[in-house]
């Protein structure tokens, strides 16, 4: 049974450094009241932080005081062992994972209560995102609290299960059959059990990977796989022992050491809050002493330096320089902090503390400082002192010699047999001693055929053959599906053109050969190319019907026209002639000459208006230039009364036979003239698709076929 010492523990002193006052070296310390509010030290390696570290435990152990020393190094974590009083040998655990046949049970999962659960997954969150920041994501934060919520909701489950839980879908059926919470079990059976393999895969990979690297090791393994913690960490604080934890680096690795020191401050950490079912008058002071505490600054760090005051956990913390820190927890630091004791640190370091130490010190002093002297702002009675210099106390040369009784002692009272624990390990995983290994890769590959044949749930039609098949995926059962035969076959009818939905494409578009712009034809111009995708005469009439011969006759003022292809113009006279035009067409074709002229007063299809020209033509087709240039300037003069014909209303203005009248506008080439006799000229209504054309109205969009 651990004695007590009664005695004010608000006005003990803890003594670590002496001071020159009146020409006198006075020793000085921090009451119990004053460390409440934390000390924090900072420091280059060498220049004497661990010695005061050591000093102030030292005075804790033999007040009879709880404390703890959590040392990544390890080196004084041994030479503590050597220091204890006979006295208070078996106060003291000593947690070494590097005594690997003797390891200590601790797990962090074990008789959580319900409501400090999600604190204790928030503080393992922190670790675990410290420690494996570079993969960290929101997706595995996500499937990890939900994992660890689960399993503490299970009785004598450990940290092996996360990752069993993740690949052993009979195990994790029987984990969340006992989850009370509702919104972890929905994760796990609606939403987990949603995922599609792959997704699931690769969302589950980094923390197995991550999780099985840490417990890959046996000496870690060894200590988390056991479902009965040995030691209790309440009870340590409660009861006032001694603490000291050896996770040195070179031992045990680096991110074991870091993880271990970071699940063992968050244990601390819930230990204390869950001192708050007893008064406060009654809670016993625990000293936590944690050296390079860089490596376990999690963000949790700045709730206990916050919080922890009032459930009586007390910090002193050290390490080398400040960007070791993240700005969270310096901020947490520099804002809850009572005491800062300063060695000789860098010039970023000297330029930063100097808003702490200023006016009193500069930054040129705090770089210059000799060995074993510090600048510190020691807290008294409450109040935050000015910065004064002091010279740290002298190891403490009286060793005891009860490392090998600490040792023992602690072995016999919380370690567990290897072979046993490596036994129960093997037997829970299902891989004992007498496991069938060929049985077992058996089972393993059935379970993944049933589950590869479980993921075609979607039966289709092949579109070209007609066959049954499934797949994984849900596809649109409106656009053709092709089984794996046929894709193939499909894929190169497709390069070639000769594919089915090819032919029909050339079909419609067969039987679709109409203008989608035919261009606009005025009374009196002459047409000389075929737009594209107009409609053959041969293809509207059937060839059977005989063809005849239409004479059509008319009187007009006859003008020259421009010559085409030996085309004769005819002869200018200034009186009225009769024009003949001998144009051969089919029985149902009609040119725009041929119609008859309509009554002035017709107000249904607009008058062609006469065309006239100059009177001189030439045999050879071409018209003199000095004539085409007086017909021109004879066009732009306007009537001498100021009529306007107005040709949209379809009536033709009083003609004056002694000027060539006005002609209407044209998109296409004009000719000067009436068109010359073209040879059998066929025209048809463009947009037709009957098998007798229409006659062509003036004004409608026709093709010529020569």
């Amino acid at each position: 049974m651990t004695m007590r010492y009664p005695h004010d523990h608000e006005n003990d002193i803890a003594y670590f450094a002496k001071v020159n006052f009146r020409n006198k070296m006075q020793t000085f310390g921090i009451k119990t009241d004053d460390r409440r509010r934390h000390v924090y030290i900072i420091g280059k390696t060498g220049v004497g932080k661990t010695t005061l570290m050591e000093n102030m435990i030292l005075s804790d152990i033999y007040a009879g005081h709880g404390c703890c020393y959590i040392d990544p190094h390890g080196d004084t974590a041994e030479r503590l062992l050597d220091y204890i009083p006979s006295w208070r040998i078996n106060d003291v655990v000593y947690f070494n994972p590097a005594d690997f046949d003797y390891p200590i049970a601790f797990n962090i999962l074990e008789a959580v209560d319900q409501n400090m659960k999600h604190l204790v997954v928030a503080g393992m969150m922190s670790v675990f995102k410290k420690i494996w920041e570079g993969v960290w994501s929101a997706r595995m934060e996500y499937i990890l609290n939900n994992t660890i919520l689960a399993l503490m909701d299970n009785p004598n489950t450990t940290l092996l299960g996360i990752n069993r839980m993740l690949s052993d879908a009979d195990y994790r059926k029987e984990i969340v059959s006992n989850v009370k919470d509702p919104i972890v079990k929905q994760f796990w059976i609606i939403e987990f059990e949603g995922y599609q393999s792959k997704f699931a895969s690769e969302a589950v990979a980094p923390i197995q990977n991550k999780v099985g690297q840490f417990l890959s090791a046996g000496v870690i393994r060894n200590i988390v796989a056991q479902a009965k913690s040995s030691i209790n960490i309440r009870a340590i604080m409660d009861d006032q022992k001694i603490f000291i934890v050896n996770l040195a680096k070179g031992r045990i690795g680096e991110d074991s050491s870091r993880l271990l020191g970071g699940l063992l401050i968050t244990k601390l950490q819930m230990s204390a809050m869950e001192r708050v079912d007893i008064p406060e008058i009654e809670r016993q002071d625990f000293y936590m002493y944690v050296d390079e505490f860089q490596n376990f600054a999690v963000e949790s760090f700045a709730s206990i330096l916050s919080e922890a005051r009032k459930y009586r956990l007390n910090l002193i913390m050290a390490h080398q320089y400040i960007e070791q820190l993240t700005e969270e927890v310096r901020d947490a630091v520099f804002g809850n902090i009572g005491t800062i004791i300063a060695f000789r640190v860098g010039g970023p370091d000297a330029s930063f503390m100097e808003e702490e130490f200023m006016p009193r010190f500069t930054p040129n002093d705090m770089i210059n400082l000799p060995k074993y002297n510090i600048y510190l702002k020691l807290m008294i009675d409450g109040i935050t002192s000015q910065p004064f210099s002091a010279l740290t106390l002298p190891p403490i040369a009286t060793k005891t010699g009860s490392e090998e009784k600490v040792i023992e002692q602690s072995r016999e009272r919380y370690a567990g047999n290897r072979a046993k624990i490596e036994e129960k390990v093997s037997e829970w995983s299902g891989f004992g001693a007498d496991t069938d290994i060929e049985a077992e890769y058996e089972k393993t590959k059935q379970v993944k055929k049933d589950a590869k044949k479980a993921r075609f749930s979607h039966e289709y039609t092949c579109t070209r053959c007609g066959k049954v098949f499934p797949l994984p995926v849900e596809l649109d059962r409106s656009r053709p599906i092709y089984c794996e035969e046929c894709h193939p076959i499909v894929m190169e009818e497709r390069k070639k053109g000769g594919s089915k939905g090819q032919q029909q494409r050339v079909q419609r578009e067969e039987t679709k050969k109409v203008l989608e712009t035919v261009p606009r034809i005025n009374d009196g111009e002459l047409v000389l190319d075929e737009p594209k995708g107009s409609i053959k005469l041969d293809e509207l009439v059937e060839k059977k019907e005989p063809e005849k011969v239409v004479e059509v006759e008319r009187t007009e003022k006859v003008v020259g026209t421009k010559g085409i292809d030996g085309i004769k113009e005819a002869k200018e006279d200034n009186t009225d002639i009769q024009a003949r035009d001998m144009l051969r067409a089919p029985a149902a074709a009609m040119t725009l000459l041929d119609r008859p002229m309509l009554e002035k007063n017709d107000e249904q299809t607009p008058t062609p208006t006469p065309i006239r020209s100059d009177s001189s033509v030439r045999d050879q087709g071409q018209q003199d230039p000095n004539k085409r240039k007086r017909r021109r300037r004879s066009r732009s003069k306007k009537p001498a009364d100021g009529s306007v014909n107005n040709s949209s209303s379809g009536q033709r203005p009083p003609r004056n036979d002694n000027r060539p009248s006005a002609r209407p506008e044209s998109r296409t080439e004009k000719t000067g003239g009436l068109p010359a006799p073209i040879k059998e000229a066929q025209l048809v209504r463009a947009v037709s698709t009957d098998s007798s054309p229409t006659p062509v109205l003036p004004g409608e969009r026709v093709t010529f076929d020569e």
